[in-house]
């Protein structure tokens, strides 16, 4: 069933959470892509089922972003993500969206294991804003703390999971796709955007199928 958890009620957003361009962004690679990185930053998080694009689609698409980075390093002003977005969010987003591929995590019982382990270092590692868990796929808004770098979280997020999910299930079959898709908020629009995205994202979906943890803060 559908789950709707409220937390940090009544907290600030910190002063700098959102990208700085002045300050340094570290390319921290992962498999094919880079992930940018910075300090106690809001990331926004997408990862999928291993079966949730058809491969073929999946390698150009891959190609076609690994290019455009190459010749589009970060920092980006507003004009370049918003083209960034255009060509690769929002593509892949109608993809995901179509429902392909087993859809595992429309069963209640999977979905439980991806929550827990969100919740699991929050306030620790870092800070839930929202998230999302649709049936082939997860956005996350994640505030960093400390030290703590996106790619280490995704990787503990994704690796334990599918294990849980794995010995839950019987399968022995990869279950997460690879590579994973971040970006850092770059100011309080793009923040606002990116919650009312996770917020409406399962508008179209039976309240069963997915599990919502909605924001509850004021930018």
């Amino acid at each position: 069933m559908k789950e709707e958890k409220f937390i940090c009620e009544g907290m600030d957003i910190p002063k700098d959470p959102f990208l700085d361009e002045f300050e340094s962004v570290n390319e921290l690679y992962y498999h094919d892509l880079p992930h940018w990185h910075q300090d106690k930053k809001l990331q926004f998080v997408t990862f999928r089922l291993a079966d949730s694009l058809p491969q073929s689609k999946l390698e150009d698409f891959i190609q076609q972003k690994k290019d455009f980075l190459r010749f589009h390093p970060q920092p980006w002003d507003d004009e370049t993500a918003i083209l960034y977005y255009k060509k690769y969010g929002s593509n892949l987003e109608k993809w995901l969206d179509a429902g392909m591929g087993s859809c595992a995590l429309k069963e209640p019982e999977i979905r439980e294991i991806v929550n827990n382990a969100f919740y699991f270092f929050n306030e620790k590692k870092y800070i839930l804003h929202s998230f999302v868990i649709m049936p082939n796929h997860v956005h996350v808004l994640v505030e960093l703390l400390g030290e703590n770098k996106i790619n280490e979280i995704l990787h503990s997020w994704k690796s334990f999971t599918a294990n849980q999910i794995n010995k839950k299930t019987g399968r022995s079959d990869k279950f997460w796709m690879r590579e994973s898709f971040d970006r850092i908020i770059r100011d309080e629009s793009h923040y606002k955007k990116v919650v009312s995205y996770i917020t409406n994202n399962p508008r179209n979906l039976d309240a069963n199928s997915y599990t919502l943890m909605m924001a509850k803060k004021k930018v």
